[in-house]
């Protein structure tokens, strides 16, 4: 690895940020919008913004603490549930994914200079379908559903909700990205 490629320490603000984002994902668990028939929680939300405001390695680094801490009991998971048997279950790909998708958010939006909104919100869509992704895919291993049924039950109800939070994580981004001192 060259020096260039090597990654430098996290500094403490680094690790403040991180650990904030991965207990504003855990608080996203608990921001439910009720809407019918599944309702939406505003985990993808902090993960999208986890992502585009910190870069593809701390932006997963916080997604890795919500996981963390999750496994470690405490009632940070979607209903508040909490253990390492909600990561092996049915929907362990979704938490899987809050992790691949918070890098590749960050991936996109640091590639290539400064971001534009385009490219922010693109960044989000492709962390939302990472997230999708994996979490389809967990449905269909582990709870035994068809991809059809997966897709059905753990996709097609969140569009709505997460189109709505792409657009507001993509406004975010742009207005604080120049006020946070990274």
């Amino acid at each position: 690895m060259s020096r260039r490629e090597k990654p430098a320490s996290p500094s403490v603000r680094d690790m403040v940020y991180t650990a904030m984002f991965g207990a504003a994902t855990a608080a996203g668990a608990y921001l439910i919008i009720p809407l019918p028939p599944v309702p939406v929680t505003l985990q993808t939300f902090f993960m999208a913004i986890a992502g585009t405001l910190l870069g593809k390695r701390l932006g997963a680094m916080s997604q890795v603490i919500y996981v963390l801490l999750g496994i470690m009991g405490l009632p940070v998971f979607a209903g508040g549930k909490a253990g390492l048997g909600v990561l092996l279950g049915p929907t362990g790909g979704y938490l899987l994914g809050f992790i691949a998708g918070a890098y590749v958010t960050g991936w996109i939006v640091q590639a290539g200079g400064r971001a534009g909104t385009v490219r922010i919100a693109l960044a989000v869509a492709s962390g939302f379908l990472v997230v999708y992704t994996l979490g389809v895919t967990g449905l269909c291993l582990l709870a035994g559903l068809t991809p059809i049924k997966a897709i059905s039950l753990g996709m097609i109800p969140f569009l709505v909700g997460d189109v709505l939070k792409l657009g507001v994580a993509t406004l975010v981004t742009v207005k604080v990205r120049d006020r946070i001192p990274m």
